[in-house]
């Protein structure tokens, strides 16, 4: 009989959204957070510029409201926008309290530092320096790792959610817990509990550029969708203007916050661009600044653009700069002589799991927070450090509700073991690595910064393609985490392509050539697919 670990609450996920959730639940609740890699190996830890809140007098909470609806091109959720923004004061401070030290103004009064980024009319992003993420990370692992009520597995990534409408019983379709394999014992474990809450991130790593870690491979996204949840708006898909252009520079993004401080985009010949395209120049919102740069990329047929903050002096840019300051200087450049080569690169995925203020799925018992879901929040296009912010509020708001409705929901209960009983272990790891460089790049090609209908329809074709290769794989041979990643990955790719297909405009991050113009004859509106029931035949036990 396969060892069963029950919980109260499950969280998969080791990021902001996660680990604040965990933090709110502690006292109350027996919790496990489940990390693939190291506790800190994910987006949050990456994260450089900041949360946005409105922190100073001369701020209000109807900018940040309408800078955010602004961004988002027509798509925001008002009611949600205004939720999230109102607490974001109370967010900070609960930071703050939990020993996450931010950046201040030299000086008596020892204020807090504020900058401004692309979208914002106000400075309003509170950082330290340049390295926020990691700040928060490893203030709220410090004390997730002080508290006897949170178990944090490291190396344990969730194969699949057990369900009871997997498990072939009728009525609403609820979670019972899910399928982990423990990567350091190579083994599938059981785990059961109350709730089940997706914190996995987004997916950007379906495309071959990408700001994100490795762990970005949209697993929350996945298994609620083959757990029978709706999924809205992931065609928006948001690429960061600016991560530097080198062959050893993986994924490392120069932070929004150098061109809030004045850093300005140039062509290879030092000619400023960004006027011709948004009078907002190298402060428009991400969409935009990427478009921009894409087009004159492909115009001059050149491999990067510039980015240039040299003329601010020195001293001043080592000091709000210097993670970004260092790395650049590893790869030979140094941003207080030079300009730094920059190119687009995959960063936020801003649809993802459909839910309320409070997290809920579709599925009973399973929440979702984070940037693996779609609140309303981010609508077209996500306006800079709101995606942070998004992680403390959800959570927190999560978190109550799941005190409310712990004490309702039934204790685990024993679920049918993992079975292993008809694979082998494969000799043909080639298939997974292939298939997964083989999706990146057409993913990059075909549904990128400028899409085009004949472009998705190939994407679409190849995408059907490979779930039949990687279908038959995974049925026949012992999971692995790069197959549960590549799973994951085509299936979030495959929802992605639809999304771009049924959204016969362009707006926000969503741009193609066929439909170059937003519609505005009807209301805006979100792109909503919902899965189609599992077949009975795929029982929790049987590979799921």
């Amino acid at each position: 009989m396969q060892q069963q670990y029950d919980y109260d609450v499950l969280i998969v996920g080791s990021g902001a959204a996660g680990l604040r959730l965990a933090l709110e639940l502690a006292d109350e609740a027996r919790v496990a957070v489940l990390a693939k890699g190291s506790i800190t190996e994910g987006s949050t830890y990456y994260a450089q510029g900041g949360v946005s809140a409105v922190l100073d007098p001369s701020d209000s909470f109807d900018s940040h409201i309408q800078d955010t609806l602004n961004a988002g091109a027509g798509l925001c959720h008002p009611e949600v926008v205004r939720f999230t923004v109102e607490r974001a004061p109370a967010a900070i401070q609960w930071l703050i309290d939990h020993g996450v030290d931010f950046t201040r103004y030299p000086g008596g009064d020892n204020a807090y530092h504020l900058t401004r980024e692309g979208g914002h009319s106000h400075r309003r992003v509170i950082h330290a320096a340049d390295a926020t993420g990691r700040a928060i990370e490893t203030s709220l692992v410090a004390r997730a790792r002080e508290h006897a009520g949170i178990a944090l597995l490291e190396r344990h990534i969730a194969v699949d959610l057990i369900t009871t409408r997997k498990l072939g019983r009728g009525g609403a379709n609820r979670c019972l817990g899910a399928y982990v394999l423990n990567r350091d014992a190579q083994r599938v474990e059981l785990f059961a509990a109350r709730c089940v809450v997706l914190a996995t991130g987004g997916a950007s790593k379906v495309y071959r550029y990408t700001s994100n870690p490795d762990t970005a491979t949209g697993d929350g996204i996945a298994m609620a969708w083959r757990a029978g949840c709706r999924v809205a708006n992931l065609e928006f898909n948001q690429f960061h203007p600016t991560c530097l252009y080198h062959p050893h520079a993986k994924s490392f993004l120069i932070t929004e916050a150098v061109r809030g401080e004045g850093g300005r985009l140039l062509l290879p010949d030092g000619e400023s661009f960004m006027q011709r395209f948004d009078p907002r120049g190298e402060l428009a919102p991400r969409d935009i600044v990427a478009r921009a740069i894409d087009h004159e990329m492909k115009r001059l047929g050149v491999d990067h653009v510039l980015l240039d903050i040299s003329h601010k002096p020195a001293a001043f840019i080592r000091e709000h700069f210097p993670t970004v300051h260092a790395r650049c200087l590893e790869f030979g450049f140094d941003m207080t002589r030079e300009p730094l080569p920059v190119v687009p690169a995959a960063h936020y995925t801003c649809g993802g799991v459909m839910t309320d203020r409070d997290g809920h799925t579709d599925v009973e018992c399973l929440y979702a927070i984070g940037e693996t879901t779609h609140t309303g929040l981010h609508g077209a296009n996500r306006m800079a450090s709101n995606s942070l912010l998004e992680c403390l509020v959800f959570a927190q708001a999560a978190g109550a509700d799941i005190r409310r409705r712990l004490a309702q929901n039934p204790p685990p209960e024993r679920l049918p073991p993992w079975d292993e009983s008809r694979v082998t272990d494969s000799d043909e790891e080639v298939v997974v690595s292939h298939n997964w460089d083989e999706l990146r790049h057409f993913m990059w090609d075909y549904v990128g910064i400028v899409r085009t209908n004949k472009r998705l329809q190939r994407a679409r074709r190849r995408v059907e393609l490979l779930q039949h290769e990687i279908h038959e794989y995974y049925s026949n041979f012992r999971v692995s985490n790069d197959l549960i990643e590549l799973r994951n990955l085509v299936q979030v790719a495959e929802l992605i392509i639809r999304s771009a297909q049924a959204r016969k405009e362009s707006r926000g991050l969503h741009y193609t050539l066929d439909y170059p113009e937003t519609d505005t004859r009807r209301p805006p509106h979100d792109t909503v697919l919902t899965p189609e029931p599992q077949p009975d035949s795929r029982l929790a036990g049987v590979r799921l």
